[in-house]
């Protein structure tokens, strides 16, 4: 049996799970703010795992998918301790911004500093009470407003455990991604905790394959932790690792109609869409660089010169990275909203 956890002067005895709501400012009408979160802890040593989301307050899938992972762990069952924080940035959340209040981005504050400016504060509270408490991070995201991205792992793979949590998460495709200075991966980094960041669908919009997807990633990732029983079923697919990864940027202005979609193969030279310009007849076409599977793009057809539209990543092997999306499409089986 292992000992109580604690967090915040609280503590969880095993086999509990518990709610907590961490002040961590106040708004300008004086209203407390709090950060949510749940913590369930195992019977048994193991892993504290945090599962993070909404660190851009209008990330949404990431809020739902920690939602469904907590109705499906037994914490007599779990082995270790769960660490979930639904909405990380409250203040974005509630303005439906992906920005703190001084438009800070607060994935570029961290670690933070107690005497700092806003977003350096509440990067430093969430570091300080939560993220000196764990072993192992997901960090949950999605592409920004009007810009979609297809599930997708980033992470640094150098690291033997951070990529076993990444090929064990099961999502299409990988992208050994560089740490961004201010970034909760570059905390991560700093104190030897191996960390993943799912990416899925765009902001503001509820996405059920994302939800679903992520939703499954980390039940997997935390059966590769020994968190959770191994399940027996089908083998897992063999998720294709990037070389590397590129956006293509509109050449002109005007109104965008797309030609390939998330997880179309595309070869060098191919026509992905075209651009034209209200009462004209001309078009401006949208050509691949390169060959490979794209990963992200622009869902709003209105677009300026220089708006990213494409992204396109490259494999050494791309018809299998081809077949492994069409398995993750085959495997997820959801059709899209109505509304």
């Amino acid at each position: 049996m292992t000992a109580p956890f604690t967090l915040a002067g609280i503590e969880v005895a095993p086999g509990q799970r518990k709610v907590l709501q961490l002040a961590l400012a106040q708004l300008y009408t004086q209203s407390p703010l709090t950060v949510p979160l749940e913590i369930i802890h195992g019977k048994h040593p193991g892993p504290v795992l945090l599962i993070c989301a909404a660190i851009h307050g209008d990330e949404l899938n990431g809020i739902e998918i920690v939602n469904q992972v907590l109705s499906r762990v037994n914490p007599a069952r779990l082995k270790g301790t769960l660490i979930a924080v639904p909405v990380v940035n409250v203040f974005g959340f509630i303005n439906k911004s992906r920005y703190l209040p001084d438009r800070r981005d607060l994935n570029r504050c961290f670690p933070g500093s107690e005497k700092g400016s806003l977003g350096s504060r509440v990067a430093h509270f969430f570091v300080d009470q939560i993220v000196s408490h764990c072993s192992h991070i997901i960090d949950l995201h999605t592409g920004a407003i009007h810009r979609a991205n297809l599930p997708q792992i980033r992470a640094k793979l150098d690291c033997d455990i951070t990529r076993s949590m990444a090929e064990s998460f099961g999502a299409p495709v990988i992208l050994d991604a560089s740490i961004r200075d201010g970034s909760l991966r570059a905390v991560a980094e700093s104190r030897d905790i191996p960390v993943i960041l799912y990416e899925a669908g765009e902001a503001l919009r509820f996405e059920p394959v994302a939800i679903k997807a992520g939703t499954r990633g980390i039940l997997n990732v935390m059966r590769t932790l020994g968190m959770l029983k191994p399940t027996v079923k089908k083998a897992q697919m063999n998720t294709m690792i990037a070389k590397s990864s590129n956006w293509i940027r509109a050449e002109q202005d005007g109104l965008l109609h797309l030609k390939a979609r998330l997880g179309d193969r595309v070869s060098k030279g191919q026509c992905l869409g075209t651009i034209t310009a209200p009462l004209s007849a001309e078009e401006r076409e949208v050509i691949a660089p390169k060959s490979g599977i794209v990963i992200g793009c622009l869902t709003m057809p209105l677009v300026n010169e220089g708006d990213a539209v494409f992204h396109i990543a490259s494999f050494d092997a791309v018809k299998q990275a081809e077949m492994n999306v069409e398995r993750f499409v085959d495997e997820m089986d959801i059709q899209p909203p109505s509304f």
